[in-house]
């Protein structure tokens, strides 16, 4: 029986051609592919730090599969600086209006028996408040790493979003983002022999 040709997943690679920060001057060049990947282990991180250390419930498998597909529809509408998106309510209507157009083109996609089994993982509607809270820290808290990763190269044009970004995870003050913070986020500035080092603090 010949099956339905489906371009989704060639379409959805295309995700790494995608460049991020786009209004900014950046030493080091990030695409959207490579962001949802670690975006994905973050909130995979997130997720077992809550259940581990602060009694939550929570699928950590199921959030980093949604987490990697949480910015798949940028594919169709490209990487819009959070400044823009951000910028009114009027704005953040429209492009909530074009992203979930997006979700559906990229589900339409799929061969018809996958549609509905895919739909929890790319449509942002789907989300429970707590995967949807856990998700969007990570987001931020790789946003941070980025800014900071951006500040070690000599890059100033990316202080204020750190100083900003930093103010916003502490006012969420989400526990697990503060124990990542205090326990991961300081071999961020390590060279890679200190990293390597065993017992190395």
């Amino acid at each position: 029986m010949s099956k339905r040709i489906s371009h989704f997943f060639a379409y959805v690679s295309r995700l790494r051609w995608i460049r991020r920060w786009g209004l900014m001057r950046n030493a080091i060049e990030e695409n959207v592919a490579t962001h949802s990947w670690e975006v994905a282990t973050l909130a995979h991180a997130l997720a077992l730090i809550r259940n581990q250390r602060f009694g939550g419930r929570v699928s950590a498998d199921r959030i980093a599969a949604v987490a990697l597909y949480h910015d798949a529809t940028e594919v169709i509408t490209g990487d819009l600086p959070t400044p823009v998106k951000y910028h009114s309510r009027v704005m953040r209507e429209a492009f909530g209006d074009i992203e979930h157009k997006a979700e559906k083109e990229l589900l339409a996609l799929l061969p018809e028996e996958l549609r509905e089994p895919f739909a929890p993982y790319l449509c942002a509607s789907a989300l429970a408040p707590e995967e949807r809270e856990l998700i969007k820290a990570a987001d931020r808290l790789s946003a941070w790493l980025k800014c900071q990763a951006e500040l070690a190269a000599g890059n100033r044009e990316f202080a204020p979003a750190a100083e900003q970004i930093r103010q916003r995870l502490e006012q969420e003050g989400l526990p697990e983002v503060r124990y990542f913070l205090e326990v991961f986020a300081p071999s961020y500035e390590q060279p890679l022999d200190n990293l390597l080092s065993p017992g190395n603090d």
